[in-house]
């Protein structure tokens, strides 16, 4: 059996989770998240831990319990904590701020680039060269935060553009004669 489908997820305080014959919803001070359950994965809620075992010994079972353990365990740490992504822009008068729901970036182009955050997601701007996008799917957080950085993704010869924060950019040599 899958090493993480082994270990069961403790449920937190604060956090109600209903497991139904083809859907597991969590929901909690953080928001509601759903997935729907894998017909080779058997859940059962016993004494405030969620354990996930295979329906028969094949692979793809063994595996799919593993998965849908993390995934639970994700929604469920989403849900109590968050999750959060931080993005740096680095270059010469590129900012970012924050309106609402939407972020404003100005990273070099002619024009302002808007992007709109979906429901769930909030974004913040503590500094303008600092972006923090927040949310309780962490599918989703990791997405926007990809997404933002395509826009701009750090150049290997000077290392400009928008970068993960703890991301580390390795600065190429230029040509010689």
């Amino acid at each position: 059996m899958s090493r993480v489908g082994k270990a069961p997820v403790s449920i937190p305080a604060g956090v109600d989770v209903a497991v139904k014959d083809d859907q597991i919803s969590v929901k909690g001070s953080g928001g509601q998240l759903s997935l729907t359950q894998n017909r080779l994965v058997t859940v059962k809620s016993e004494g405030g831990k969620l354990s996930f075992t295979p329906i028969d010994e094949s692979r793809e079972a063994n595996a799919m319990s593993g998965t849908m353990r993390q995934l639970v365990n994700n929604m469920v740490v989403g849900v109590s904590k968050g999750f959060e992504k931080k993005l740096t822009l680095i270059g010469v008068g590129y900012k970012a701020a924050a309106q609402g729901a939407k972020l404003n970036l100005a990273v070099g182009y002619s024009h302002p680039v808007n992007v709109d955050m979906p429901a769930g997601i909030t974004v913040a701007t503590p500094a303008p060269t600092e972006i923090v996008i927040k949310g309780a799917d962490r599918q989703r957080v990791g997405q926007i935060a990809a997404e933002i950085r395509a826009i701009r993704p750090p150049e290997p010869y000077k290392g400009k553009g928008i970068r993960y924060a703890d991301e580390k950019v390795t600065i190429k040599e230029t040509k010689k004669k």
